[in-house]
């Protein structure tokens, strides 16, 4: 670890009435996604889904910028033997591959909220959360292509065309141009986009409902849209109806019932 990062933590952590509020912290940089940032990140993470008592998570970023990719000031020079692109594509699988796994595997939902641009890797990590609001004045870049002749990575390939369309992941990924929150929303890229000092208020909001479903509600919602991207409409009706078998014997959906027929909001046990 450098230096100038040896003294500070790279995320931040807090945690009030079961939401884990995890901030990128390396401000003066913009956020770049360095490496002992990612191993940090994914060290916090694995704690959470440790702890039953976290039922939802906020990620941000401290500054002006949500996370602007990687540092390629900071690129450590290959092993010997090796050359850049190999050494790099190990980091990946070894490192920034499986910190967006265990993002779209946490058992409790995440809520993104963009304070500011997010470029390159810091385009797939906002994607990856359940819920994605930026501030007004943030935007999504992607400079892989058009500026270094790269395709982009952390899950962008996958995240923006199911949440776009693929005209325009193609736009992005080509015209070298900077996709504003407002935009974004249009798009259906994001969830919202709030006023800027507004956004971690709306994001406490939004991760406080969250924290009030079912404890299997967000795995469910992701497994059920993932399978829905690779089944017919027959085997998805199949998949929705052998789920239901399962989900309506949970304890969850006798609340839920309670509830209803009582005119009550429904209180569901934690993980």
């Amino acid at each position: 670890m450098s230096s100038d990062t040896a003294a500070q933590p790279l995320i931040l952590q807090e945690q009030a009435d079961g939401i884990a509020t995890l901030t990128l912290n390396l401000p003066a940089k913009l956020n770049p996604i360095a490496r002992d940032l990612q191993i940090e990140l994914r060290d916090a993470l694995e704690r959470i889904r440790d702890d039953r008592s976290v039922r939802a998570v906020i990620l941000t970023g401290a500054g002006k910028a949500f996370c602007v990719g990687a540092d390629l000031s900071a690129m450590a020079p290959p092993e010997e033997g090796k050359s850049l692109g190999t050494q790099t594509a190990e980091w990946m699988q070894s490192l920034s591959n499986p910190l967006i796994e265990t993002l779209r595997t946490l058992p409790v939902p995440v809520v993104a909220a963009v304070n500011g641009p997010a470029a390159g890797a810091g385009v797939g990590l906002a994607l990856a959360a359940d819920v994605t609001i930026a501030a007004r004045s943030a935007y999504f870049y992607l400079p892989f292509l058009p500026k270094l002749g790269i395709v982009p990575d952390l899950g962008c390939t996958w995240a923006i065309p199911r949440r776009a369309g693929r005209a325009r992941a193609m736009g992005m990924a080509l015209l070298d141009e900077r996709v504003g929150a407002g935009r974004a929303v249009q798009w259906g890229l994001i969830w919202a986009c709030v006023d800027d000092e507004q956004l971690l208020e709306e994001a406490k909001g939004i991760a406080q409902r969250l924290a009030r479903l079912p404890a299997h509600a967000v795995l469910e919602a992701r497994e059920a849209f993932e399978a829905s991207e690779h089944h017919t409409l027959k085997e998805q009706l199949h998949y929705e109806s052998e789920r239901q078998r399962e989900l309506i014997d949970k304890p969850s959906f006798r609340e839920g019932v309670s509830a209803f027929l009582q005119k009550r909001a429904p209180v569901f046990e934690s993980r």
